[in-house]
């Protein structure tokens, strides 16, 4: 006859509790990445080049807030007034850098936790648009793999950058389109509007999916005859409201019509200059080459970033064949994580054969998931298809980074998460909850 151990069964008890718990789920996610800032931390502490490596260009935007000189000097002296990044993460920096220090111990391990959390607080909208779209079992397996998901852990704890905040907030925008397509209500587009302009003025590029995530949207709407115009120009208007600040004081500011940021000339430049032997050539701008750092002081930030994309457009137009095979490289970069296994380039990049292997089986999990979901209701796996494949779209044909795509980071976990999960409910029907 089988015996039960009372201990084995209490614990069994617990860990289900604990699993079935989204508390649970964000204190566990939380905890995990305090642990690796713990080790990361000093990383950031580094005094070469003035501290160059806390935060980078937005570093020194929030050391240039915190001295009085305003939303100026990206890079290594004082280059006057500067469009480099959009507003909100240089100021948030500002804030901590105002309180605990410019540069100390105290504002790296601060932000570096506050980004922790907010990786680990995204674990709700994963569980909750899992949820509404593929149910319990499903959302409870995607929050868990959101906790432990190695790139929510590291990439927070190593880098003082916009990207962690701009996850989590397109986390919240894929999920509140989930809903506005159920209703007209103007409220609830004024809102998803005014979120859309906060989320650009923290990372422009998240913009990429707002046709597409608005359109669905609005196609579900015409199909259920509902209006949906005037929603739509409402949430538009919401967000011009949002950003238009910061658009009038570019223009008072450089004389100009700058959008969000005016370094798109630099980026198109970076990837576009036929060097192939990293994804990242360092000897392209003022970062790491003299020459560079000269021409922008002489220059000025307007100026340099102009001569940047002529040089881009003009490579790219004169080479054609070249630009075609480096695009196609770059789109395999960004989902396998594979650019070269040449040992020089190993050498620099030590980890990329594990990070390849991870990053292609993460890739095809999404495809199975995205596959199948296409079997079962066509309408949203072409929501996810337009945004997984046209959000990273402009890295395509300017450059890549390792910490680039992290936005639609979310949205991959929970179709591998549902790829391979076997099915105990169906997705998401307009109009039901599951």
């Amino acid at each position: 006859m089988e015996t039960r151990n009372p201990q084995v069964s209490l614990l069994r008890v617990g860990l289900n509790r604990c699993f079935q718990s989204t508390l649970c789920m964000v204190i566990v996610a939380l905890a995990i990445r305090l642990v690796v800032v713990g080790f990361l931390y000093q990383e950031q502490l580094d005094p070469d080049r003035d501290h160059w490596r806390f935060s980078y260009e937005n570093g020194r935007l929030a050391r240039s807030i915190v001295e009085g000189r305003g939303f100026s000097s990206p890079l290594f002296e004082d280059t006057s007034a500067s469009a480099w990044m959009t507003p909100v993460y240089p100021y948030l920096t500002a804030g901590v850098f105002k309180v605990f220090g410019t540069y100390s111990t105290a504002s790296a391990i601060v932000l570096l936790s506050m980004q922790g959390l907010i990786s680990a607080v995204n674990c709700l909208p994963v569980f909750y648009f899992a949820l509404k779209l593929f149910g319990r079992r499903a959302a409870l397996w995607s929050g868990w793999a959101w906790a432990f998901f190695p790139y929510a852990v590291y990439f927070p704890a190593e880098r003082i950058w916009s990207t962690w905040l701009s996850t989590a907030l397109f986390s919240v925008l894929f999920l509140w389109t989930l809903y506005i397509e159920e209703s007209s209500h103007l409220s609830r587009w004024v809102g998803i509007g005014l979120l859309w302009g906060l989320t650009a003025l923290t990372d422009p590029i998240v913009l990429a999916a707002w046709p597409f995530m608005n359109g669905w949207a609005c196609y579900r709407m015409h199909r259920q005859k509902q209006r949906w115009a005037v929603p739509l120009a409402a949430s538009a208007l919401a967000m011009i409201v949002i950003v238009s600040p910061w658009f009038v004081r570019n223009y008072e500011v450089f004389g100009k019509f700058i959008p969000f940021r005016d370094n798109a000339g630099l980026e198109i430049h970076i990837g576009n200059t036929g060097d192939t032997f990293h994804w990242r050539p360092r000897w392209v701008g003022p970062w790491h080459n003299d020459e560079e750092w000269k021409a922008f002081k002489e220059l000025g930030e307007i100026r340099y970033m102009e001569r940047e994309k002529q040089r881009g457009v003009e490579f790219i137009r004169t080479h054609p064949r070249w630009f075609a095979v480096v695009t196609v490289r770059r789109f395999v970069y960004i989902w396998t994580g594979f650019w070269s296994f040449d040992k020089r380039y190993l050498a620099e990049e030590s980890l990329d054969p594990p990070n390849v292997f991870f990053c292609t089986t993460l890739t095809v999990l999404m495809l199975i998931g995205l596959r199948r979901l296409w079997r079962e209701n066509r309408s949203i796996a072409v929501l996810f298809g337009m945004v997984l494949f046209f959000f990273p779209a402009i890295y395509y044909v300017t450059h890549v980074e390792v910490y680039f795509r992290r936005q639609i980071d979310p949205l991959i976990v929970v179709l591998a998460v549902y790829g391979v999960l076997p099915r105990t409910a169906g997705p998401y029907d307009p109009g039901t909850e599951p």
